[in-house]
């Protein structure tokens, strides 16, 4: 048992973001994704909403502050605006990031093909549609 630290990092995932270096990516997926057969590390977080998923990872994991977009969404195929779970994932990420954020879309085929080249997979059981992120991890 860790003080200060939110309980939804559990040891293997506090590991894998500690190990992260400058400019290595982490995608944080609904329960649709294909997580197995992405190919980097996966780590499942259980019952717990996308939004619970950002709160814990953003709170110890820095995005990076030297390019204008750390942060990516899944766009929907029918290219539909973002949803509430979507501005919460980003408001989340907003209170930990020092410079103003929006993310960028990436089309979902392309999203699949960026996050075989994240160094971890972060999979919770989030039901709302097209809730997929890709941080970029910057510096301390």
């Amino acid at each position: 048992m860790l003080k200060s630290i939110d309980p939804v990092l559990t040891g293997t995932l506090l590991k894998a973001l500690d190990e992260m270096g400058h400019g290595d990516r982490i995608a944080i997926v609904d329960r649709n994704y294909p997580s197995l057969s992405a190919g980097p590390q996966v780590v499942h977080l259980g019952e717990i909403s996308i939004v619970r998923a950002a709160e814990a990872i953003f709170s110890v994991l820095p995005l990076d502050s030297f390019i204008d977009n750390p942060l990516l969404r899944m766009e929907a195929d029918d290219q539909s605006p973002a949803s509430p779970t979507h501005e919460k994932v980003l408001d989340t990420a907003r209170k930990h990031h020092l410079r103003p954020l929006e993310f960028a879309l990436i089309p979902r085929q392309d999203f699949y093909v960026a996050a075989t080249q994240c160094l971890l997979i972060v999979q919770c059981l989030e039901t709302a549609p097209y809730s997929c992120f890709i941080g970029q991890k910057g510096v301390v």
